[in-house]
């Protein structure tokens, strides 16, 4: 059985002076990809002299770029304005007069309570102001009456003054009946539940019929969610907080679960100024447009935000392997052989991983076939949509 060696030498970087030793996770995974087998030393179909044939893979010469430095988390988002309806008189459930989960505009009538209860108190009300009308005017007359017979000495000054009393009496209990008829007017108006903002529409919480009670905690009709545009609360650590507040006019766009970037871009309308103690993190709250209603209240989304540039690596994702101890990329080295090679990743950009240390200006990255891969096995690269090289004869 041949024995795999590799060369474990750290590989040393001037630029940070920092080491980087072979990956142990990934000796050991390279090793038993390769695999040994008791027919490993048989000469293969197409091979030379018994040498083991190139494999065609793919490679990608890579070149420092500026990338975008991204920081991220996970956010919820929820309506810009969320509002529950309730009933504010008491009384029987009559009609639902709107359809769930529809759109409805501010003063849309959603409910109606039964109504002949105020009607009745609106009748009274009306009767009591007449009342006090009839009552104003005669004690009008009365005082019209007497002031001038008091003027003659015809009678006492006493009376006058009871009749002018009698008038502002009149006067007093008219404007309290103004007041009670316009609370049962309120009332009555009230028995239209109406919508307090434009927006969609939960589910309704009682049955028609049911007894509701103003005030009551159980008296919740439905709720009414304004959801364009959207908000996204989050958190960032204290690190990323700090380069949030140092860069300029930050970028924020949100992945949605199927990996897409939603297109319109946000911005940060809340930032808490305290870090929370049990979570060491400070909340945030990013708005969007929603024209199409594509984002519903309460999905779980990625926030993403650009804060700079820096340089660095844009790799494929696939072409980077994860190990215990860390990345690893497969290299092409001048005599076409594989060469792995630890690196250091910095998040993603897009569809790509961005490597901030353990390559160089035109190194020739692998990008395909990673788990055929072994340390010094001959390959043949070619560029990215041309077609491999057969093995030669």
């Amino acid at each position: 059985m041949a024995l795999l060696t590799l060369n474990t030498a750290p590989l040393t970087h001037s630029k940070t002076s920092t080491q980087y030793p072979l990956l142990l996770g990934a000796i050991i995974l390279l090793t038993l990809l390769g695999g040994c087998s008791k027919t490993e030393d048989a000469p293969l179909p197409g091979a030379a002299g018994g040498a083991m044939p190139a494999m065609p893979v793919t490679v990608i010469d890579v070149q420092p770029e500026k990338v975008p430095t991204l920081i991220e988390a996970v956010g919820q988002t929820e309506g810009s304005k969320d509002v529950e309806v309730r009933p504010r008189v008491s009384g029987v459930l009559m009609q639902q007069r709107y359809k769930e989960g529809d759109y409805v505009n501010a003063g849309a009538v959603l409910f109606t309570i039964d109504r002949a209860p105020f009607q009745i108190a609106l009748n009274q009300a009306q009767a009591a102001l007449a009342q006090d009308k009839a009552s104003l005017e005669r004690s009008e007359r009365e005082a019209a009456r007497l002031k001038p017979l008091v003027a003659e000495k015809a009678i006492s000054s006493r009376e006058l003054d009871d009749a002018n009393t009698a008038l502002q009496a009149a006067l007093a209990s008219q404007k309290i009946n103004e007041s009670r008829l316009r609370d049962a007017e309120l009332n009555l108006s009230y028995t239209h539940v109406t919508a307090p903002i434009a927006g969609i529409t939960g589910r309704a919480q009682l049955s028609l019929g049911s007894l509701v009670t103003a005030g009551a905690q159980s008296s919740l009709l439905t709720t009414i969610n304004t959801s364009n545009p959207i908000w996204v609360r989050f958190a960032f650590s204290e690190r990323e907080t700090a380069q949030l507040r140092h860069s300029n006019k930050p970028e924020i766009h949100l992945i949605l679960d199927d990996g897409s970037r939603y297109a319109p871009s946000g911005v940060i309308n809340f930032s808490a100024s305290t870090v929370n103690n049990r979570t060491g993190m400070v909340e945030m709250r990013a708005e969007f447009a929603n024209t199409d209603h594509r984002l519903l209240p309460g999905q779980f989304v990625r926030v993403q935000v650009n804060v700079g540039h820096r340089d660095g690596y844009l790799i494929p994702h696939a072409a980077v392997a994860q190990t215990e101890q860390g990345s690893v990329l497969f290299t092409v080295t001048p005599d076409n052989t594989v060469a792995p090679r630890p690196v250091v990743t910095a998040g993603w950009s897009e569809q790509n991983w961005v490597v901030t240390e353990g390559l160089a200006p035109g190194d020739r990255v692998i990008i395909d076939n990673l788990m055929k891969m072994r340390p010094g096995a001959p390959v043949a690269p070619h560029a990215p949509g041309e077609t491999p090289a057969g093995p030669k004869q």
